[in-house]
This record gives C-alpha cells, sequence and structure tokens, in this order.
C-alpha cells in the first residue's frame, strides 16, 4: 500500500508540474515532497516516463509528412496558404514540455536526489535527449531562440525574456545533451523499441547535425562559428556509432517482397530496425487511426503521391523509370512492373489486396491513383473507426544509414565500400540489382530538373533520391526540403496523378482482365455494375488534362487554398508570435521576429 500511494503521488507531482508549465512566465506550484521523485530510481524511472507524451502519437505519427513536395492534398496547410499564416496567427511558441525536462535535470542534481552517480545519469540521459528532441523541433521553426538550461524562477525576469540566442548556441548544447545522453543511458535495447536506448541518442544526433550542416552550407549562413562540415562530421561520426556499435540491421525477414511494409504494419516493432517507436497494443486498447486517415473521406486528407515523385522510383535493374522511351505515357499497369519493391509496399499496386479480394486506388478518397497504404492495414474492418494495432517507427536504422552516406557525400569523401553499405544495401532489400556496390557517376537528368536543378553531384542526387523513398510519409521531407533550399518545390511541383489511356470507357488499371474504373468528362457512366465512375470534367478536384504524346493526365486542383512559396524566403522559418512580441514589449524587454514576417 505505501508503494502504491508512492507512485500515486509521483504521478500527481508529474501531473502538477505539466498541467502548470504551459508558459516559462507561469510559477511553478509544486507542493508534494521532491523526495518522493529523486530518493529512488523509481521515482526517476516514474517520472521520466512523463516526457514520452512529447512524442508523436498513434494519432499524429503518420501526419508528420502532410505538408510537403510529393503529395497531393485536399486542403494545404494555411501556411502554404498565401495570405492565410502570419505572426498574428501564430500560436506555437510554447515551453511547457521544457519546464517539466529542466525541473527532472535540476532536481537530480538537488540535495533530494539520493540514489547512485550511474542511475541518476542514466534518468539526466533520458531527459536531455528529450530537450534536445524539443529543441529540434525549436530550431527547425524559428532557427534562432532562447537557449534554457535550466528552471526559470518567477523572479528570474532577465532570464525568462531573454532574447533568442544563436543558433550556434542552440546546436552546441544540443550536441551536448545528446553526447552525454549516449554516454549514459545504460540500456542498448528495449522492448518493442519503445524507450530510449543509447543508440536512439546517436541516430536523433545524426539527424540534428545533418539537417544543421546542410541548413547553414545550403542558405548560406553568415557571422556563424560552427561550420557546415564540422556538422557533417558530427552526423557521420553519430550514424557510424550505430552502425559499427549497435548491432541493428536491416530488416529482410520477409524478403524483398514485404520486408519494407512489415515495418509499418505490424502491431509489435522490428527490434532489429527500429530504434523507437510509438507502440500500439491491442491488449490495452491503444490504437492509431491510420486506416481511418488514408482511406476515409471524412476524417484524411486524401494524402496521395504524385507521378514526379512516383516517377523517381528506380527499375529492378537500378536504372531510371524515366530512362525508358515513352515513359511520360506509360499506364498504371506498365508503370508498376519492375519498379523498386518498395512502392509496391507504398501504395496499391498490382497484387494489392483487400479481405481477399483485388483492389485499386480508391478514387473516392485518393486524389491521384496512387493511394497511399504505408502505414494502413488490409483489412477494411480498420477504416471507419480508430482501431489501428500496428505500431509507428519514430527512428530506424535506414535513416542512420541515409544520414551517414549524405554527410560523408557532402564532405566529399564516401567511397565505394560507404556506398555499398549504405544506399547499396538500402536498395538491395527493394529488389534493386544494379548500381548497388559502386558510386554512380552519372546525373538523371529527370531527377535534377525536377527536384534539384542547383546539385551537379550525382551521388548526392542518388542519395537524396534515396531520402525520399525510403523515407517516405515519415515526416522528414519538410526539413528536408527547408535544409537544403528547395521550398519552392511545395509550390511548383504539379499534382499529377497517373496516366490513362481514354476517357468514357471501362479501364482495368490494374492488368488483372476485370475493368476497375470509369474516367469520365460528358457525364456518362460506365453499365459495368463493378466499374466505378471517376468525374474528371471539373477543373476544381479530380481532373484530366489531355497528354501531348496521347492519353490523359489526371490532375488534382483543390480549388481554394492553393500553394504558395513566397519568393522572401519568410517561410523557411516560422514566425514568432505576435502575442509573444508584446508579451516582452509589455514586461519592458525586446524579443526579435523572423525576416519578413513583420
Amino acid at each position: 500500500m505505501k508503494r502504491l500511494s508512492t507512485i500515486r503521488n509521483i504521478l500527481l507531482l508529474c501531473a502538477t508540474v505539466l498541467l502548470g508549465s504551459c508558459d516559462l512566465t507561469e510559477t511553478m506550484q509544486v507542493e508534494a515532497d521532491k523526495s518522493m521523485v529523486f530518493g529512488s530510481e523509481s521515482g526517476l524511472r516514474l517520472y521520466a516516463y512523463s516526457f514520452y507524451r512529447a512524442l508523436p502519437t498513434l494519432s499524429t505519427g503518420y501526419q508528420q509528412d502532410e505538408m510537403c513536395d510529393i503529395a497531393a492534398v485536399r486542403q494545404t496547410n494555411v501556411f502554404i496558404q498565401q495570405n492565410a499564416y502570419n505572426s498574428e496567427t501564430a500560436t506555437s511558441w510554447s515551453w511547457g514540455t521544457l519546464r517539466n525536462i529542466n525541473y527532472f535535470i535540476d532536481g537530480c542534481y538537488s540535495k533530494e536526489c539520493t540514489v547512485d552517480a550511474a542511475t541518476r545519469d542514466n534518468y539526466l540521459g533520458i531527459a536531455r535527449w528529450f530537450r534536445a528532441w524539443f529543441y529540434y523541433d525549436k530550431l527547425t521553426q524559428y532557427g534562432e531562440v532562447p537557449w534554457f538550461g535550466s528552471e526559470i524562477q518567477s523572479y528570474q525576469y532577465d532570464v525568462m525574456y531573454k532574447e533568442r540566442d544563436s543558433r550556434d548556441v542552440i546546436i552546441k548544447n544540443m550536441i551536448e545533451d545528446l553526447d552525454f545522453a549516449y554516454e549514459h543511458i545504460q540500456a542498448t535495447s528495449s522492448v518493442n523499441s519503445s524507450t530510449l536506448t543509447k543508440w536512439a541518442a546517436a541516430a536523433l544526433k545524426s539527424r540534428v547535425c545533418l539537417f544543421e550542416a546542410a541548413y547553414r552550407r545550403y542558405h548560406k549562413l553568415t557571422g556563424l562559428e560552427i561550420t557546415p562540415e564540422e556538422l557533417y562530421r558530427h552526423a557521420a561520426s553519430a550514424a557510424k556509432l550505430v552502425m559499427d556499435n549497435s548491432g541493428l540491421s536491416l530488416n529482410t525477414a520477409t524478403g524483398t517482397k514485404g520486408a519494407y511494409r512489415d515495418l509499418f504494419y505490424l502491431e509489435a516493432p522490428i527490434t532489429s530496425e527500429v530504434i523507437l517507436a510509438v507502440c500500439a497494443n491491442s491488449a490495452s486498447g491503444i490504437y492509431g487511426t491510420q486506416n481511418y486517415w488514408y482511406n476515409s473521406l471524412s476524417y484524411g486528407k486524401g494524402w496521395s503521391l504524385v507521378r514526379p515523385f512516383v516517377n523517381t522510383y528506380l527499375k529492378l535493374d537500378g536504372t531510371p523509370f524515366t530512362a525508358e522511351t515513352g515513359y511520360e505515357t506509360k499506364n498504371f499497369v506498365e508503370e508498376m512492373k519492375s519498379r523498386d519493391l518498395r512502392l509496391a509496399q507504398t501504395i496499391r499496386g498490382l497484387d494489392f489486396k483487400r479481405d481477399g479480394k483485388a483492389v485499386v486506388a480508391d478514387m473516392t478518397v485518393c486524389l491521384t491513383g496512387y493511394h497511399v497504404i504505408k502505414y494502413s492495414l488490409d483489412d477494411t474492418k480498420y477504416d471507419n473507426n480508430e482501431k489501428n494495432n500496428n505500431s509507428i517507427p519514430l527512428l530506424r536504422y535506414a535513416e542512420v544509414l541515409l544520414n551517414y552516406a549524405e554527410a560523408q557525400a557532402e564532405l566529399g569523401g564516401l567511397t565505394d565500400a560507404e556506398w555499398n553499405a549504405t544506399i547499396g544495401t538500402l536498395r538491395r532489400r527493394a529488389g534493386i540489382t544494379g548500381g548497388t556496390e559502386k558510386l554512380p557517376t552519372t546525373v538523371d537528368l529527370y531527377l535534377q530538373q525536377t527536384f534539384y536543378p542547383n546539385i551537379i553531384n550525382p551521388v548526392l542526387l542518388e542519395i537524396r533520391r534515396e531520402r525520399a523513398i525510403e523515407l517516405v510519409a515519415e515526416g522528414t521531407r519538410f526539413n528536408d526540403l527547408r535544409r537544403w533550399k528547395c521550398g519552392e518545390l511545395i509550390e511548383e511541383l504539379p499534382w499529377i496523378g497517373m496516366h490513362i489511356s481514354a476517357l468514357n470507357v471501362d479501364i482495368d488499371l490494374n492488368g488483372d482482365g476485370t475493368p476497375d474504373c470509369y474516367f469520365t468528362d460528358n457525364g456518362t457512366q460506365s453499365s459495368n455494375k463493378n466499374c466505378k465512375t471517376v468525374n474528371v470534367k471539373n477543373e476544381t478536384g479530380l481532373y484530366a488534362t489531355v497528354n501531348a504524346a496521347g492519353g490523359y493526365d489526371l490532375r488534382y486542383n483543390p480549388g481554394t487554398g492553393n500553394r504558395i512559396w513566397y519568393d522572401d524566403d519568410r517561410q523557411y522559418l516560422y514566425p514568432v508570435p505576435a502575442q509573444v512580441i508584446r508579451d516582452y514589449e509589455s514586461a519592458g524587454y525586446k524579443l526579435s521576429q523572423n525576416a519578413n514576417w513583420n
């Protein structure tokens, strides 16, 4: 009974800190005995569990690429709509999570902390990992932000209202936090990859440093002490720690046709590759909403891949699909054959089935014909509820390989052996047989001209291709575009869907001998009851345009909220909320705004 009472009190303390910590300017209201937390390992462990609330959930983890270039949506995010987002509407300047973390870090060094140093430092490492996770979000959103390394007292106005620190200060402290986490987190594995290990520290460091290195290089930032090269070296060395010491590897258990999708389909995360996951648990009633979002008209946004991106999936022999004559007019059956096997594990392909029956893209929900299945389950019973029992990876070994390859390539030192061990390994899992052992020497002009016209290095181009494909829908694309200074793709990449040969006729989309769709521009309907009629007449929503080489291309136009990427580059950072700036001014302090958001 005493132990249960202690647990309840610790939970009360956690809740008190969290609920009373929406802002750095609020006074901490904690009456509970701090020794309950800091006087035992069980107290430290229980409090540390509260940090995991900062991670994406089963209802958000699959939506993190909602705003990017490679997918069409029914309603665009207001951030990329013209005149729809500004400093007055911005509200995301929140620090409550950080206060919870810093309270714990300070407490670990207080007199109430009586556990041994190694145990204390293990939980400090966990806390500092979450502080780095918190600041990575702030860095990518705002660039310069105030660094708060300890809990702020209500009388510390000069600290509470400090101006933003430089990117150097932020990244330096993040690296220190993650280095500490790597050195002191004791776990090297966890059940279902649901809690932190030292490999999560090294993996996050590789992500953080790669972002900042590229941002500094491609935005040509000046006046900073830490060079892009130094940060690329940090990214590479952190990734190499995982590659050489963790024992992790790419999942290949079910072969090239299923191993990739299994990572996102199963209830139990595949711990040989997944470093950190948010876990479903049917027994405990912990579910996600993946099917509801991807297969429901009422809940999801119809997030559908666009053809310019689908075109970048290589053929199985390792050559570009776009090198084929007439690729522009290949229908769905033709374009899906002999392609990188991740494509058919990411969208509904030729052999896709639901409830034992062959199924094509649901054109009521899907906007382009490329219907995403990466996170959804094949049983239709999950479509209109919130009962998905598949877990969601947040950090994967595959990303570590990509981070290492890119960092080394940017440093000019990627070797054939390193290419083989990183990009080559990823492609072999996808069934690709050619070009996996040696560095590429030829620029793919389609990839370059469509996505990265300023990149002339074929190695960097191929790494970017691989990163976009391997990590599609995993929440990395928007930050990749921002760090590479490719934000214009969000506005300019056309939302083109699949190619169809004719209108107003029955079409067999998946080549199984049974017509599936009837695309009409004149109001007629198919006489085949099993053939879905899809209206493509209006230029709002799904519509068809003539392809000069023959046939028609499906396109999608949301009608309102069309995409914009301002020429003044303001959207590479979010605005500091105007109300926060006014709060500073009311207290007699100044907080600067990001460029072009005034």
